[in-house]
């Protein structure tokens, strides 16, 4: 049997180990996961130090003593091999991004919604477990193909791990990692109980830093999402945080929509990205640019919305440049038009057979020639308006 997870929660409300302890109280008793309480940043460092096998924090920002910021860069210094959520006021969008800039893994915001508290620690605990695995075989590696793995296993754990389906709509994604790791990233997540959130990026380093960026501009962008409901707004906030202090020149092309499941109204903005398709009736569009830049270029840049329709039955299809660009062993490029032709061929296909056809003909066009761009694509399928 597996040793249960040592987690340290910090936080000066003394009511929230009451609190944790009960939602928390199966797992417990089933020995997957092991409590500690603090109710500062000074007595968490005691507390780790003295249990240095504790590997998920989850840290409040505002305390006194010693506050959830400067514990974060007290666990930097003292090179603490955890990984730390940390929990920030509803919209306190400068906190939380100083927060992931400091390595902070994730974040759920107050009050608390001790499910999406659940899928948070669960989502970090499996980050926790891919980032050791790979570690532990980093002895067996040269630099080069550590860095890569670790890469690649960081890149992959922020990703849904499961996305969901209902009588309303599904939806379905794939990401295929290149030989050098990219910065492809996919969510879809819930508004409220009408509105869902989907995003697909690409971020345009390589390696560690594109995965380190990446779990940073998706962290920002569902942050955003929940204060705004224009999704230019969002990406105009989300770019003016990922554009400071961006050394490295970064950035990422991200096309973020807000499917309202009432009327099927898709509401979006395409940050630089390959334009999305609509499948409607057989028939494969394109949906028409907002004309906006990629984020981390330009921070004054005004992001706009624009509007499509879906109607029951019809389809959209996002997906990143890896999916056109793959080259065969001719350098011939796969092209729109093949991906347009097949998207029309499997039009009503279900979502998770419609990325199948198209990944299945990217791979045998490639014949097994080594691609240099990640290939992710998500597809979304609304079955039937939610009544109001």
């Amino acid at each position: 049997m597996a040793a249960p997870a040592k987690i340290l929660v910090v936080d000066d409300e003394e009511d929230l180990e009451l609190l944790m302890r009960q939602r928390f109280r199966r797992q417990v008793r089933r020995g997957e996961y092991d409590f500690y309480f603090a109710h500062n940043g000074r007595e968490a460092l005691d507390v780790l130090a003295e249990t240095p096998d504790i590997r998920l924090v989850l840290s409040d920002i505002n305390m006194p003593v010693m506050d959830g910021l400067t514990l974060l860069s007290q666990l930097e210094e003292i090179e603490a091999n955890v990984s730390a959520v940390v929990v920030s006021a509803y919209g306190d969008m400068a906190n939380i991004r100083t927060a992931m800039n400091r390595g902070a893994f994730d974040f759920v915001t107050k009050p608390i919604d001790f499910n999406d508290l659940q899928v948070t620690v669960e989502k970090t605990l499996r980050h926790i477990q891919v980032l050791e695995d790979a570690l532990a075989s980093r002895d067996r590696l040269v630099a080069l193909r550590q860095e890569l793995v670790v890469a690649s296993q960081v890149q992959t754990s922020v990703l849904p791990a499961a996305l969901p389906a209902t009588e309303h709509f599904e939806v379905h994604a794939e990401m295929t990692p290149a030989r050098e790791i990219g910065g492809d990233f996919y969510d879809f997540f819930s508004l409220d109980e009408y509105r869902m959130g989907l995003v697909i990026a690409d971020v345009s380093d390589k390696g560690i830093p594109a995965a380190l960026f990446t779990m940073v501009s998706r962290a920002l962008l569902k942050a955003a999402a929940r204060n705004h409901e224009s999704p230019g707004a969002c990406l105009h906030e989300v770019n003016q945080l990922v554009s400071q202090d961006n050394d490295a020149c970064m950035f990422v092309t991200l096309f973020y929509a807000v499917l309202d499941l009432r009327d099927g109204h898709l509401r979006y903005c395409n940050g630089g990205h390959n334009p999305p398709r609509l499948i409607c009736q057989g028939e494969v569009q394109e949906v028409p640019s907002s004309n906006d830049i990629a984020l981390g270029i330009f921070m004054e840049h005004e992001f706009h919305d624009n509007e499509v329709v879906l109607c029951p039955g019809d389809a959209l299809f996002l997906y990143t440049d890896g999916i056109t660009e793959a080259c065969n062993a001719q350098e011939e490029e796969f092209g729109e038009q093949r991906l347009d032709d097949l998207l029309s061929d499997a039009a009503d296909a279900p979502v998770p057979d419609l990325i199948a056809t198209v990944v299945d003909a990217v791979e045998e066009f490639a014949g097994g020639v080594a691609q240099f761009d990640d290939m992710t694509c998500l597809a979304l399928r609304l079955n039937s308006n939610k009544p109001a």
